[in-house]
């Protein structure tokens, strides 16, 4: 079993992970907009997802810094294209220079 999830690269199952958080988000702000049990069932399903994809890819490499790093970089840029892009939530000028500093700063030790 262990051998199976060896066969996709670090890579992927992080950006999977960070997929499965982003619709995680995704549902979260539909929920907000109106709380059902469907959605929350979505929700749950979807952060439950992203934490399973994101231990394989611990597998292939146990540096937990770097790993992580590269998924906060990945899924906070999945959240803000989801609220800017989806829900047309819009950044002030200074929110964007703090996104970029953030951004910089994860690759800065994802590296």
């Amino acid at each position: 079993m262990i051998e199976l999830l060896l066969v996709f690269p670090p890579l992927v199952w992080l950006m999977l992970s960070a997929f499965f958080y982003a619709q995680g988000e995704y549902f979260s702000k539909l929920w907000a907009i109106n709380p059902n049990v469907r959605l929350s069932i979505l929700v749950l399903l979807s952060y439950s997802i992203a934490a399973l994809t994101w231990l394989p890819a611990l597998l292939h490499k146990s540096q937990i810094t770097i790993m992580g790093a590269t998924w906060l970089l990945l899924a906070t840029v999945a959240t803000v294209v989801i609220g800017c892009f989806i829900f047309n939530e819009d950044l002030t000028d200074l929110q964007l220079v703090g996104l970029g500093l953030a951004c910089t700063a994860m690759m800065l030790l994802s590296s």
